[in-house]
Formats: structure tokens, C-alpha cells, sequence
């Protein structure tokens, strides 16, 4: 018989998460690695469990992320929005916590794009009078 499993995309910046979310005791494997292995900052891996923490789904899922592309900011963002999208898809009612706390929204915020006469996206070349 099959497993119930719940899928959710996130994505933050160049990064792309497809997380699976199990019933399970609470293990958070990423690109098949654990999440403390993966992550080296306590403050990601924060971010990666706070949907769960606000829902009160800590203990219930196994979190079995894949993501690529991006640094690992971004990457723990991604990872984020795709729990959101699953918890989502594995209760509906819990919208309105995730919502009120910005988890579902995804993060517009990329790189500015080079612009041609500039040295950046913004920096000018020196200006000089004569």
C-alpha cells in the first residue's frame, strides 16, 4: 500500500526546493543529508522549521527536501515555502497561520540585471567634468 505524501515547490532566488512532506517522527533530510549536516548556521535551519513550529506539525512530518541552484540562503528559503505549500496541501486549515506569517508568499526579491554604460547594475563609471 502506498504512503501518504504531500508535495510542495518553493522557491527563493535562483534556488528551486521540491520538498516531500511524510508522516513520520520529525526528520528533515535535504538532497539526502540531514538537515544539520547540509546546514552549518543554526539560524537556516531555524528558518526551515518554523512553518512547522507555527502549525504545531513538529513531530507529525518527515521533510524530504531536493533542491538545487542558488546559495544556501537561498536555499533554506526555498525550502521554507515548499513546507508551507505541502503543510498547506496536507491541511487546509492551516491557510490562515501560514498566510498571517508570510510563508506562502514568494519572496519577489532577485538580482538586478547588468545594465549596459554601467560597470553593475547601478555603479556608474567615474564621472569626471573634463
Amino acid at each position: 500500500m502506498a504512503k501518504v505524501q504531500y508535495w510542495g515547490t518553493g522557491r527563493r532566488k535562483k534556488a528551486i526546493a521540491r520538498v516531500r512532506l511524510v508522516p513520520g517522527d520529525g526528520n528533515i533530510t535535504i538532497n539526502n543529508r540531514d538537515i544539520d549536516d547540509y546546514f552549518d548556521f543554526e539560524t537556516l535551519k531555524v528558518l526551515i522549521r518554523r512553518p512547522l513550529e507555527i502549525t504545531n506539525t513538529i513531530g507529525k512530518f518527515d521533510v524530504i527536501a531536493n533542491v538545487k541552484g542558488g546559495g544556501f540562503t537561498g536555499q533554506a528559503g526555498a525550502i521554507r515555502h515548499g513546507i508551507s505549500r505541502a503543510l498547506l496541501e496536507a491541511d487546509a486549515d492551516l491557510r490562515p497561520t501560514l498566510k498571517q506569517a508570510g510563508f506562502l508568499t514568494r519572496d519577489p526579491r532577485m538580482k538586478e540585471r547588468k545594465k549596459y554604460g554601467l560597470k553593475g547594475a547601478r555603479k556608474a563609471p567615474q564621472f569626471s567634468k573634463r
